[in-house]
C-alpha cells in the first residue's frame, strides 16, 4: 500500500476511533501532501509524502525547547505523541555507524581534506541517507569527521 493510501486509512480509523491528535496530525500531512501535489502538478510518491511528515517532525522537534522552557507539559506531551505518529511512517532509520561509513566514503571520494568541503560532503551524503536519517545528526558527524582530518 503506497504511503498516501495508508495516511487515508489510517485518518479514517482515527476519526472511528475518536482519536483527536492522530486525526490532526494524519490531516496535516495530507493537506501538505495535496499542497505539493498542487505546486508540482503531479501526483505525490512515496518519497514526496516522506518529505512532508520530515517536515513536520522538524517543525514540532524544533517548538520542543520553547515548551519546555515556558513548562507547558501538555504541550511537550502532545508534540511527542505527534512526533511519535509521524516517526512510524518513516522508513527504519540508520545508525550512527552506518551514516559514519557512508561519510567516510563520501569524504574519500569527494577528496574532502577539511570544513570548507563541508557543502560538498553534506550534498552528496544527504542524497544518500535522504529520509532515513535525520539532517541534524548527519551534519554533526560531517563536522566531527571534517575536523578530524
Amino acid at each position: 500500500m503506497a504511503l498516501k493510501e495508508q495516511l487515508f486509512a489510517d485518518l479514517k480509523q482515527a476519526m472511528k476511533d475518536k482519536d483527536t491528535v492522530k486525526k490532526e496530525i494524519v490531516q496535516m500531512v495530507r493537506a501538505g501532501v495535496l499542497q505539493t501535489e498542487k505546486d508540482k502538478k503531479i501526483e505525490a510518491s512515496d518519497e514526496d509524502v516522506l518529505i512532508v511528515i520530515n517536515k513536520e517532525i522538524k517543525k514540532l522537534t524544533d517548538v520542543l525547547p520553547d515548551f519546555k522552557k515556558a513548562e507547558r507539559q501538555d504541550l511537550i506531551d502532545e508534540a511527542e505523541k505527534k512526533i511519535a505518529i509521524l516517526k512510524a511512517y518513516l522508513p527504519e532509520q540508520m545508525s550512527e555507524d552506518a551514516i559514519k561509513e557512508i561519510i567516510r566514503k563520501t569524504v574519500a571520494e569527494t577528496g574532502a581534506i577539511s570544513m570548507k568541503d563541508m557543502g560538498k560532503v553534506m550534498g552528496a551524503v544527504s542524497a544518500q541517507t535522504k529520509g532515513r536519517a535525520d539532517n541534524r545528526l548527519v551534519s554533526q558527524l560531517v563536522k566531527e569527521i571534517l575536523s578530524s582530518l
